[in-house]
């Protein structure tokens, strides 16, 4: 399973779309990672940017969208509808797939000493990385916003920032960086000019003031549409779904006399939130989720779309993440053979090898996307102009990060070979030839990680790194090319022409 994070950075910026530009190429320009929106919201004053990543290229890509939002927003000039306390108002960090909410933690805070330190902007940790209790939830970091903050930071020991200084930053104000579950930002727009009525309604809804446990909501005027919004943040949409609080909302605004015009959804939203409305309101019968043909188009594409990219015209992904990709067949299948050979009551002879093996279809599933990033680090670095003063040490680093992919690749499948073994030493019959499989998918990634190690060598302008990674290549493939040896025996003893 690759190692993705998802980062939500809103920025106080929701009417000069060049501005916004300039955030987002910069987050675009960080390889590895994928930008997947933006929205603009001119009465709010506010831009929320979507992209995902690996956790190190997310990072990177967060503090410089920050550096880029602090170079151009002053919030001395900003007003709009939305709280914020700064240039860039609030970074979350959320676990997609292969990390934790305890990685997403640890990033948080890398991130937050890196503005502190980096661009002298006070930071306060929150959610899963809150410092202390009173920092769990954001508006309460917030609270009285830029103008606010600036009167009490460095004389209110409560508002000491955790990283940076224990001022103000004179235009991009103060950051909250954090780790968090995914959340859907919605809104719900009703017929009524009268903000009290709004603002009534949230205080109704929310967890703060007595209202549901996972609703965050505040109520504000839209001048350009001659309404009012009920602007929410859903914390945990499978436990307080979107049609609940629609329908809470809409009862509530016929107390006043008021009614729900159209609600919106600002950033992305997972299918199964959709899909809990859709069963609320439809009430189909015997309904099946596996039923959504986008279900089954998505798995399909998943195989069809990394075979399409390793035949297009494209350098990545190249030979290092089909290797990757072949080791974590290998470990898929040799998490297979052990599980079949569970008995109903009790563990079967394979049963230890399952975690294992998972954690090995996991690592290895990532080190296909962390190979075609270490490769375009590299071609990124010979695109450097020769008189940058940076380019030797980002060359080197591209080249050793290149190399020691493949390498770990071989590594893994090593591992995976192991496991291979043990399968058909142990298994039942009818699953030896799975085992086999395993073995052989593993060697063969081992073999081909090599090859990528090799090709990687003469790039290295110190001699003596490149024979280190020479010899551990070396001494890896041999340890594997004496298992498949063993594995050959054992097939040969299973299975006769």
């Amino acid at each position: 399973m690759p190692r993705i994070v998802e980062c939500v950075p809103n920025f106080s910026e929701g009417r000069r779309g060049e501005v916004v530009d300039a955030i987002c190429d910069r987050i675009t320009a960080v390889t590895g990672v994928r930008l997947l929106s933006r929205e603009m919201d001119a009465d709010h004053n506010r831009a929320v940017i979507t992209f995902i990543g690996s956790p190190d290229a997310c990072a990177r890509a967060a503090v410089d969208a920050a550096e880029e939002a602090a170079r151009l927003i002053d919030l001395n000039h900003h007003k709009g509808e939305h709280p914020r306390m700064g240039a860039t108002d609030v970074i979350p960090f959320v676990p997609v797939s292969g990390v934790s909410m305890d990685d997403c933690v640890a990033l948080a805070r890398q991130v937050g000493e890196q503005l502190g330190s980096r661009l002298k902007i006070p930071v306060y940790l929150y959610s899963y990385a809150a410092s202390r209790p009173e920092r769990q939830n954001l508006p309460d970091i917030r609270k009285g916003e830029f103008e606010g903050l600036r009167d009490l930071i460095g004389k209110d020991p409560s508002r000491t920032p955790d990283f940076g200084p224990n001022a103000i930053h004179p235009t991009a104000g103060a950051t909250a960086v954090g780790a968090r579950d995914f959340l859907i930002a919605y809104n719900i727009y009703l017929n009524t000019t009268d903000k009290e009525v709004a603002r009534k309604i949230a205080a109704g809804i929310r967890f703060s003031s007595g209202g549901y446990r996972y609703v965050q909501a505040a109520g504000f005027e839209i001048a350009d549409r001659h309404c009012v919004q009920v602007s929410m943040n859903l914390t945990n949409p499978a436990k307080t779904p979107m049609f609940r609080v629609f329908e809470t909302v809409k009862r509530e605004a016929e107390r006043y006399g008021v009614s729900v015009t159209s609600s919106e959804v600002v950033g992305l939203v997972p299918l199964a939130a959709l899909s809990d409305v859709a069963e609320y309101y439809l009430q189909i019968e015997r309904w099946d989720r596996k039923q959504i043909l986008e279900t089954h188009l998505l798995e399909a594409e998943t195989t069809a779309g990394f075979l399409e990219s390793c035949a297009a015209r494209t350098p990545t992904p190249g030979g290092g993440s089909v290797a990757a990709y072949a080791g974590a067949l290998g470990a898929a299948m040799a998490a297979m053979v052990a599980r079949l050979n569970d008995k109903k009551a009790e563990p079967g002879p394979l049963h230890d090898l399952i975690a294992p093996a998972d954690a090995l279809v996991g690592r290895l599933a990532a080190l296909v996307t962390k190979d075609a990033q270490a490769f375009d680090a590299v071609m990124a670095a010979m695109k450097l102009p020769d008189n940058d003063p940076d380019k030797p040490r980002r060359s080197d680093e591209a080249q050793v990060a290149a190399t020691s992919a493949p390498l770990e690749t071989m590594r893994e499948s090593l591992a995976v070979l192991e496991l291979a073994r043990a399968g058909l030493e142990k298994s039942k019959a009818s699953c030896r030839s799975d085992a086999g499989v395993a073995g052989l998918m593993a060697f063969a990634a081992l073999e081909s990680a090599y090859l990528n190690v090799l090709i990687n060598l003469p790039g290295f302008r110190d001699p003596k790194r490149a024979d280190e990674f020479r010899r551990a290549a070396a001494d890896t493939r041999a340890r594997g090319q004496a298992l498949k040896a063993e594995i050959d025996a054992l097939l040969a003893t299973h299975f006769k022409p």
